[in-house]
């Protein structure tokens, strides 16, 4: 079992932080000058106020800006000597988390009511002059959190972009690797299969045109390729789909229409309604189910002629495969493929699939797929 490293959950780091600010500008404030009475007890009420509100800086950082601002020129009107240290906290924490301006005005502000308060609160040029030194070195302070909290600021979000890139690079890695074995399986399987279906296939034909009886085996071998050949052809599709191949979907139903037509039964493709935009799932979907209605009329139905419609109704897609074939009895579905892997697209999308034969001879396939009010 792999060794985790032991990490401070973030509130407890927040909380330590907020009250040892607090005992610190505590302990400083009672141990310099301080005024005695209930402005003590004031003073000490907004020292400890402004450290302990910095356990809300991650959560509320603005919030804690404000009220550490509003305790520092508290605890400075009522006599208290002493360094803003909470609201350098605040200020680094709000600037962490993207609210520069917020920041840089807040800071400016409470820089000129300290400055305000204490021409108004002292009396004597010595007395100004200290006031003025510690407003500049409060306003060094300043500067110097808003740095860090910028610093660390842009730290996080360059690690945020670096784990981006990682994600991407190792999705296009994973993209090249699956691009690679559906090469390597067409090349060293494709050839083979298919000459093991294309032998099998003449030697059954070559048995019945001499009348003579086909043996299982051979069948069996004839069968096996076919389905070896469709489970080839489903696998490499799978590996080389991705996100940049745009997706078959309803524009590519007349090429496949017309592609079967050359090849197999005459075959015609009626759409009726106005056609209008349709999610891309349910295009994809329609294509799917058009496409795996002609491959089945191949494989089993011996049919003459095949009709495809796509009728466009109010919020539902309506598809429609008849053929005049026979209406043999399919084998048991394989998951994903043939009719199971129909009904399974169809369902997803909540819409309804109906396959059987006809009652004038054939087979047919209806689904309705809705289109949740594209139009």
């Amino acid at each position: 079992m792999g060794k985790g490293r032991f990490t401070v959950p973030a509130g407890v780091t927040d909380w330590v932080i907020a009250v040892g600010v607090a005992a610190l500008l505590l302990g400083t404030g009672l141990s310099g000058p301080h005024p005695a009475g209930a402005r003590e007890l004031l003073g000490s009420t907004l020292l400890a106020a402004g450290g302990l509100a910095l356990a809300a800086r991650r959560r509320a950082p603005l919030v804690v800006l404000a009220v550490t601002g509003l305790c520092a020129v508290g605890h400075q009107a009522a006599g208290f000597e002493v360094l803003a240290v909470s609201y350098l906290v605040a200020v680094h924490g709000a600037v962490r988390a993207g609210h520069r301006t917020a920041a840089l005005t807040a800071s400016s502000v409470l820089l000129a009511v300290l400055h305000l308060a204490a021409l108004a609160l002292r009396d004597g040029s010595a007395r100004e002059v200290v006031a003025q030194a510690r407003n500049t070195l409060e306003l060094a302070w300043l500067i110097a959190a808003f740095a860090a909290g910028e610093a660390v600021r842009q730290a996080e979000r360059r690690a945020d972009e670096a784990e981006r890139t990682r994600e991407e690079t190792a999705r296009r890695r994973a993209d090249e690797e699956r691009l690679r074995i559906a090469r390597e399986l067409h090349d060293s399987l494709t050839h083979q299969i298919s000459v093991v279906k294309v032998q099998s296939e003449v030697a059954v034909h070559v048995a019945r045109r001499r009348g003579e009886q086909v043996p299982e085996a051979l069948l069996a071998i004839q069968e096996a390729g076919r389905e070896a050949s469709r489970e080839l052809r489903a696998t490499l599709e799978a590996l080389r789909d991705d996100d940049t191949t745009p997706p078959h979907g309803l524009d590519h139903i007349p090429d496949l229409v017309k592609r079967f037509r050359t090849t197999g039964p005459a075959t015609t493709l009626t759409v009726e309604g106005h056609p209008y935009a349709v999610p891309a799932a349910v295009g994809r979907t329609a294509y799917r189910i058009v496409q795996e209605s002609l491959t089945n009329v191949t494989r089993h139905a011996a049919a003459t002629t095949v009709s495809v419609l796509i009728a466009y109704r109010p919020d539902v897609l309506a598809i429609r495969v008849d053929d005049d074939g026979k209406a043999v009895p399919h084998p048991a579905p394989t998951p994903g493929l043939g009719l199971l892997g129909m009904r399974e697209r169809v369902t997803a999308l909540g819409g309804r699939l109906r396959t059987g034969p006809r009652g004038t001879g054939g087979f047919t396939v209806r689904a309705e797929l809705p289109t949740n009010g594209a139009s």
